[in-house]
């Protein structure tokens, strides 16, 4: 059975026994009342009659239509009625009760059935010593009145509880309403192809009524189904990212492959016979297994990234960070002539920071390469190093075409280029950026991107924390490149 057929059988029960209890009470409550009352009548009668038996040696006047009364000599336990009398044709228990009246010091009153009359009510009381008086007053006008006390209650009583159970299970369903409405919510849910990767649940429990513990339940499941939702949509996210890197990665490792596969097949069939087309087919086919092997090594090393509570891929150590800028300007200064380099240190002196020396030089070096990839011959690079607050921040800019705005948001993206043109022979495989970011994240820092039409600035921020500034360095010991601010 449903909740609310439950709890208004329940009441109904309760109510039942509730019922029975307070007519019990009140049924016995009146009994007793009304044979008090009927005694209380008898012994006001009696003594009018007692002065009436004293005087005429029996009773003259007439009680009650029903009632008797009888005066008897009692000598020892001889009982003598005397006549005349207004007595049932049973006298048993009127006799009885002028025996026993006359070895009592106390009015004694009873109940006693009497054969072809019904139950009386007997009161007796001594006129003299050795006569009794004896009246008897049916008590069938109490026992209807109690039966019909009985009968209205019975009556009363189930009309209450008939109303009680109804118009309760109405209530208690219209308090319900708002759990049968989660109920459908929840049972909507269960229907929703949860599987779908853009969607969010189309149901609530909404309401105001149910009261505080059903509005902290519809609370509560809100608080859920929002939670869901959330969750819902970072897995979408989190599968769409997954379908992107392996189409990108299958992509990018697809080419290298063909390629490979390729050059063995004009190996075997052509380059054979000719050492000059075999030796270049072999310089071929190298450089594209280190191409593959580059990609790899990055594809492995951000993977590590990610599963960085298992297995830390760095190698802190204190490291002076403004020669290790120094270290991959003069790096970029030989490897590409054509762009000019600034480097500015804003510093005192060495900037000493926990970090892998061998990863934040590949994130510069990423950067600065990113810097020369992207922009055209003769485009001024800067370079400047700076603390703010707790943070060293290290910016590399350039004066190029900038990039697009709504390439911005995936500029750090795996797989990523903002130009879709440009050759993987000289835009790289797109992991540069992303590789450089969880470098950075991984010690404990982030890379920000700032770019405008003529101007694209990155900014690495790594955290102090622990690191330290050095003495200033003697004038004639200053890195070469770096200028004074």
């Amino acid at each position: 059975m449903r909740l609310g057929t439950r709890l208004a059988l329940g009441l109904g029960v309760l109510s039942l026994a509730v019922f029975a209890v307070v007519g019990t009470a009140l049924t016995a409550y009146m009994r007793d009342y009304l044979q008090q009352q009927l005694g209380d009548q008898l012994k006001l009668i009696q003594t009018v009659q007692a002065k009436d038996a004293a005087a005429h040696g029996t009773v003259r006047r007439k009680p009650y239509y029903g009632w008797y009364t009888a005066v008897y000599d009692v000598t020892g336990d001889a009982v003598r009625l005397r006549r005349p009398a207004d007595v049932p044709a049973d006298t048993g228990p009127l006799s009885d009760l002028a025996r026993a009246m006359a070895h009592s010091d106390t009015e004694l009153m009873r109940t006693a059935r009497i054969d072809g009359e019904g139950t009386y009510r007997l009161r007796g009381c001594e006129v003299e010593p050795g006569v009794v008086l004896v009246s008897a007053a049916p008590v069938e006008d109490v026992e209807k009145t109690v039966e019909r006390l009985v009968t209205v209650q019975v009556v009363v009583f189930a009309l209450a509880l008939a109303a009680l159970v109804v118009f309760g299970r109405r209530m208690l369903r219209r308090g319900l309403k708002p759990l049968s409405d989660m109920a459908h919510t929840a049972h909507g849910i269960a229907s929703h192809d949860l599987t779908e990767s853009a969607a969010r649940l189309p149901l609530r429990a909404d309401g105001r009524d149910g009261g505080r513990e059903v509005a902290e339940l519809r609370t509560a499941f809100n608080t859920m189904l929002e939670h869901i939702d959330d969750s819902l949509a970072v897995r979408a996210r989190a599968e769409q990212r997954l379908r992107r890197f392996v189409a990108d990665a299958s992509h990018e490792l697809r080419t290298p492959l063909m390629s490979v596969r390729g050059y063995a097949d004009l190996f075997q069939y052509a380059a054979a016979n000719e050492p000059a087309e075999r030796e270049r087919h072999l310089a071929r086919l190298r450089a594209e297994a280190a191409r593959m092997g580059v990609l790899l090594d990055d594809l492995l090393l951000l993977a590590r990234l990610d599963a960085a509570e298992a297995e830390a891929p760095l190698r802190p150590a204190d490291t002076d960070l403004t020669e290790l800028v120094q270290q991959a300007a003069d790096a970029f200064r030989a490897a590409r002539p054509a762009h000019p380099l600034t480097v500015t240190a804003r510093t005192p002196g060495a900037l000493v920071l926990p970090l892998d020396p061998q990863r934040v030089r590949q994130v510069l070096d990423n950067l600065l390469a990113n810097a020369a990839v992207h922009t055209p011959a003769g485009t001024p690079v800067s370079v400047e190093v700076s603390v703010r607050g707790d943070a060293a921040l290290v910016r590399v800019a350039d004066a190029g075409p900038g990039i697009p705005a709504e390439d911005r948001e995936r500029v750090f993206d795996r797989f990523h280029r903002v130009d879709k043109a440009r050759s993987r022979d000289r835009g790289g495989s797109g992991l540069g950026l992303s590789v450089a970011r969880s470098l950075v994240r991984a010690h404990g820092g982030d890379i920000t991107l700032t770019a405008e039409p003529g101007a694209t600035v990155f900014t690495v921020r790594l955290p102090l924390r622990g690191g330290r500034r050095g003495p200033g360095r003697p004038p004639g010991r200053r890195p070469t490149g770096l200028t004074d601010p």
